[in-house]
């Protein structure tokens, strides 16, 4: 995900859920920043398998308006901020979602 692919290339969601994407987006770097996508025990915010709930809710909604492109877009904004030890944790919280392989 280059500059100027992100300023002026096409996004890859509908423009009506421009607004809903970013607050996602805008979450979903929360939860990384405050608790982390896996954890080494279940219980909440994280499920059986050990997967952060929130995250992987937004994984769903994130696959129902863009599907794995979307996905792979929300991807690359955690990556860039949050770095790529972080996001290896959020591709395995999303394993199963969509056409999502990590």
């Amino acid at each position: 995900m280059g500059l100027l692919a992100d300023l002026f290339g096409p996004k890859p969601y509908p423009s009506h859920a421009k607004d809903e994407v970013n607050r996602l987006i805008s979450e979903l770097i929360r939860i990384g920043e405050t608790d982390d996508y896996l954890s080494e025990r279940p219980g909440p915010p994280f499920n059986y398998q050990c997967r952060h709930v929130r995250a992987r809710d937004i994984g769903k909604r994130l696959d129902e308006l863009g599907g794995y492109p979307l996905m792979m877009y929300a991807h690359g904004k955690v990556k860039k901020g949050l770095g790529k030890v972080l996001v290896s944790h959020l591709e395995y919280a999303w394993t199963d979602i969509g056409k999502w392989i990590p």
